[in-house]
């Protein structure tokens, strides 16, 4: 097969054989302009909806005689980019650093403090603008953005998050969120996948603490657990001080604070979500003279698992560990 494939204005002529794999190209192409594979980006028509990288050239749409348009930087154009991209945060810390001398200060359950700052927060919220009812989708995303929960952590964590946007159902059905350079922009699945409404709003506000946690972490490692339980746990405990009228936060929606179903519901979250070190003596099963205690440990013990499992499922369904699932 010969086709032709272009890169910045330079023709590459390309002949191989019709059983290469588009995996295969790829690497012969990364050999050819430095761009690497996985930054390739491959335009012409009659591609595929989805391609897999282990289909031949003519399964992938490719045909001889084609006339192929690439897109992608070199690895030192990436390098650059990071580099320039490393110093814009510097900056940006340095000059958050020398505001927070400033700041306004509010109180927090118990003896600590947190910082009001305006840089901790979504500077920007986009619905896509291609689905149904966006003006909806910008309600819930807002309705997320000014959460006086997940506001009191990004202040006392120090998170700012540039867009917050939503994920298509069909276009990335595997993935729940997706946080894009520590905070650059967070995608999450806000509607059903049969665009007939959205998913319930504690579902998705967990995807998002989970999200933050990738601001620090990248990979879904003990430290990342840590830390997204903690943040899970602030959320509970931030909500339950505000519940009995011990805190506020300024510029946080008021009047908007989730109640757990039950009080074993809000311990299992402080303690359970993100891989919290809280342990349970497994108790008999369940019988006619249970006492309540027992009664009590054993549905907490069945509700952390719970959670537990729904937390590992949403490790799996989340992009932002690893190779991005975008690309």
């Amino acid at each position: 097969m010969e086709f032709t494939v272009t890169h910045k204005g330079t023709p590459y002529q390309i002949s191989l054989p019709s059983e290469t794999t588009l995996s295969a190209l790829h690497e012969h192409l990364e050999e050819l302009t430095s761009v690497p594979s996985d930054h390739q980006k491959l335009l012409y028509k009659g591609k595929k909806a989805s391609v897999k990288a282990d289909r031949t050239l003519p399964e992938a749409g490719i045909t001889s005689g084609m006339k192929i348009q690439m897109l992608g930087p070199s690895s030192e154009e990436l390098a650059s980019m990071r580099g320039a991209e490393d110093e814009k945060r510097r900056v940006e810390r340095i000059k958050q650093e020398r505001a927070a001398k400033a700041q306004t200060k509010v109180r927090t359950p118990g003896s600590s403090t947190v910082s009001n700052h305006p840089s901790y927060r979504f500077h920007r919220i986009e619905p896509l603008a291609h689905l149904p009812n966006s003006s909806a989708a910008r309600q819930y995303l807002m309705r997320l953005a000014e959460d006086a929960a997940i506001l009191h952590v990004m202040q006392k964590h120090n998170f700012s998050v540039g867009l917050l946007t939503e994920l298509a159902p069909h276009e990335h059905p595997n993935l729940l969120g997706l946080n894009t350079n520590a905070g650059q922009s967070i995608r999450l699945r806000i509607r059903t996948n049969a665009y007939d409404g959205f998913r319930p709003y504690m579902d998705v506000r967990r995807v998002l603490c989970h999200e933050l946690t990738h601001n620090v972490w990248s990979d879904h490692d003990n430290n990342f657990k840590e830390l997204n339980s903690q943040l899970n746990r602030e959320v509970a405990q931030y909500e339950r001080s505000v519940k009995d009228g011990t805190h506020t936060l300024s510029g946080g929606t008021q009047g908007d604070v989730y109640e757990p179903s039950t009080q074993l519901e809000a311990e299992a979250q402080e303690y359970v979500l993100g891989g919290g070190a809280h342990v349970l003596v497994p108790s008999s099963s369940a019988s006619e003279d249970e006492s309540r205690e027992e009664r009590r440990r054993r549905i907490l013990e069945a509700t952390m698992n719970r959670l537990k499992k729904e937390e590992e499922e949403l490790e799996q369904s989340c992009g932002s560990a690893g190779p991005s699932a975008l690309n």
